[in-house]
C-alpha cells in the first residue's frame, strides 16, 4: 500500500505515469511552489476544521473515520488522531508572539484564506492550472479543496470563503463530474469488487489451462514406449581384416 501524496506519484512515475511530461520548466517550479504553498498555509487550517475543532470533530470526523475502523481501535485512533492534528498545528504554527490557541487559530485561518485566493487568482478562467489537462497541480489542490468544498460541517469558517471563490468551487465540480461521475447505467465505475472478480475469472482459467497441460503430460508418461532399438555391431572377417592391416601399411 502506497500512502501519501508524493509518494502516490513518485510510485506513477515509475510506472510510466507523469502528468507533467507536457509542463515547462517553469510550471514545473511553479507546481512545487504552489505545493510548498498549499502544505504551509492551506494544511493547518484543514487539519484544525476537520480534527481540532470541537463540533465538526465529534459531528463529522470522528463518526465518519469510526466507520470505518474496527474495534477497539475505533475509540481510540481517532482522538490520537485528533491530538497529533492539534500537536502539528502548534509545533508548526505556535511560535512567538502566538502563544494562546485561539491566536494560532485566527492566524491559520487568515493564512488559509490568503492561500485560496491566491489559488483563485492564478486559476481565473482556465479549466485547470495549466492548460486543457490536469497536471500534479490540480491533483494537490482538488485533494485539499473538495473536502472542504462539499463535507457538510456545523462551523464553516473556511467553508464559507472557499464558496465565495466561484472559480475555485467550479474547479472541484468538473473534476468531480469528469472523473467521479456515474456511469450511464446509473452505477458507478468499476470497482475493486469487479476488479477482484476479473482476477478470479482469470485465475481460473490460468488453473484450468495448467490442470490440461498437467493431464496431457500423465498420459504422455503412462503411454507405451518401445524400447530403444540396438544398432547392430559390425565385425569383419579374417581375410578383410588381413587385406585392411595390408592397406595401412601400404605407402
Amino acid at each position: 500500500i502506497v500512502c501519501q501524496p508524493a509518494k502516490i506519484l513518485n510510485f506513477l512515475r515509475r510506472q510510466k505515469y507523469n502528468a507533467d511530461y507536457e509542463l515547462t520548466a517553469k510550471q514545473g517550479a511553479d507546481t512545487l511552489a504552489y505545493v510548498a504553498l498549499l502544505e504551509e498555509k492551506l494544511l493547518p487550517a484543514a487539519l484544525h476544521t476537520f480534527w481540532v475543532e470541537s463540533d465538526n470533530y465529534f459531528t463529522v470526523t470522528k463518526p465518519w473515520f469510526a466507520s470505518r475502523i474496527p474495534f477497539p481501535l475505533s475509540l481510540i485512533l481517532p482522538g490520537r488522531m485528533s491530538r497529533g492534528a492539534l500537536n502539528r498545528i502548534l509545533l508548526t504554527r505556535g511560535a512567538p508572539p502566538l502563544y494562546q490557541l485561539q491566536e494560532v487559530e485566527a492566524q491559520i485561518y487568515r493564512d488559509a484564506k490568503e492561500c485560496l485566493n491566491l489559488l483563485s487568482y492564478r486559476l481565473g478562467t482556465s479549466q485547470f492550472f495549466f492548460g486543457d489537462t490536469p497536471c500534479t497541480l490540480d491533483a494537490y489542490v482538488f485533494g485539499f479543496l473538495a473536502p472542504l468544498y462539499k463535507v457538510r460541517f456545523p462551523k464553516v469558517q473556511l467553508q464559507e470563503h472557499l464558496k465565495q471563490l466561484s472559480n475555485l468551487c467550479r474547479f472541484c465540480d468538473d473534476i468531480l463530474h469528469s472523473y467521479f461521475r456515474l456511469t450511464l447505467g446509473g452505477t458507478p465505475p468499476a470497482g475493486p469488487e469487479s476488479v477482484d472478480a476479473n482476477l478470479r475469472k482469470l485465475t481460473q482459467l490460468v488453473n484450468k489451462e495448467s490442470n490440461l497441460i498437467e493431464k496431457m503430460d500423465d498420459k504422455l508418461r503412462q503411454s507405451p514406449q518401445l524400447p530403444p532399438r540396438k544398432l547392430p555391431t559390425l565385425r569383419l572377417t579374417p581375410a578383410e581384416e588381413e587385406s585392411n592391416s595390408f592397406q595401412r601399411l601400404s605407402p
